[in-house]
């Protein structure tokens, strides 16, 4: 209690000032004085957004949008696995990001932003990989094929920010961990265009077809097009809503486990400071003596 109302006490002119470009978007500072809360009145716009669009979009998707003529009702899969595919990449995007700017500024913020964001572009690369992986077994037969490309390069890309992950709780001098990490985050980053572009550079070496839309025009209309845009915007809410609540759950871990480091060296000091007045005191007895 004693450390939280101390990171509080600290974060309260800090947090206000590094949070502000999120303080902009979302309506509201990180709450120190408040740290059951990181919610805001903006987060809480977002998130009753979110809810709705989630009941809209499972609506949309799985009742109102029409079967795909070769694939039937099996496509509706692609609502939610390729929203988060595309979560995953803007995510892992972020967290590159945040490495080079950490890198450039040695700013605490891009190092939380980056973590924060390799966090839910893991999880959501995940439930890409898992939903990918239901809609292969009805379509080809399998639910993994490791010839094929597209699965292996993402499977790559999410051991890569997994590792990315296990590379920030390596114990070690802060600033050393964090540039550790951004370097690891920067070349990960790297994968993701392979990833992108797999199945038009190896499209012998896939059971994927190629991208349904492309510039110039797209294999889906009506319901069906509407239904994947809706979710692609829907999940970057999703992100939104999340990222901001994981950065500033992060904030207040580093001011908790800063002041807990601070707490422990002054009463290491006070220790000392006991010890040599001891010994002094001791000293000046045997010497009137």
């Amino acid at each position: 209690m004693e450390l939280a109302r101390a990171a509080r006490s600290d974060c309260s002119g800090v947090c206000g000032v590094r949070s502000l470009g999120l303080r902009r978007v979302v309506g509201g500072f990180v709450s120190p004085a408040e740290v059951t809360s990181t919610g805001s009145r903006g987060t809480r716009v977002i998130g009753s957004i979110v809810l709705a669009g989630i009941v809209f979009h499972v609506l949309l998707s799985f009742v109102w949008s029409d079967p795909d003529a070769d694939q039937g009702d099996l496509v509706r899969i692609m609502y939610v696995h390729v929203p988060s595919a595309w979560l995953a990449y803007m995510a892992f995007t972020v967290t590159a990001f945040g490495g080079v700017m950490y890198l450039w500024k040695r700013s605490l913020w891009w190092d939380l932003v980056a973590g924060a964001s390799a966090e839910i572009g893991v999880v959501f690369c995940a439930l890409a990989l898992v939903t990918g992986s239901i809609w292969g077994r009805p379509t080809w037969g399998t639910y993994w094929e490791w010839t094929d490309v597209r699965i292996v390069t993402t499977l790559v890309l999410l051991l890569l920010y997994i590792g990315y992950l296990a590379v920030r709780r390596i114990p070690a001098d802060p600033h050393q961990r964090s540039r550790r990490a951004a370097v690891v985050g920067i070349i990960a980053a790297l994968n993701i265009p392979i990833v992108r572009f797999s199945v038009d550079w190896w499209a012998d070496r896939t059971l994927h077809q190629k991208a349904t839309i492309k510039l110039g025009g797209t294999e889906l209309d009506g319901l069906m097009l509407f239904a994947l845009f809706f979710g692609l915007i829907l999940f970057t809410l999703i992100y939104a809503w999340m990222m901001i609540h994981r950065f500033r759950i992060a904030w207040l871990d580093e001011q908790i486990d800063r002041h807990g480091l601070d707490a422990a060296i002054a009463e290491r000091l006070a220790e000392s400071t006991s010890d040599v007045t001891r010994a002094v005191g001791l000293t000046k007895t045997g010497a009137d003596l």
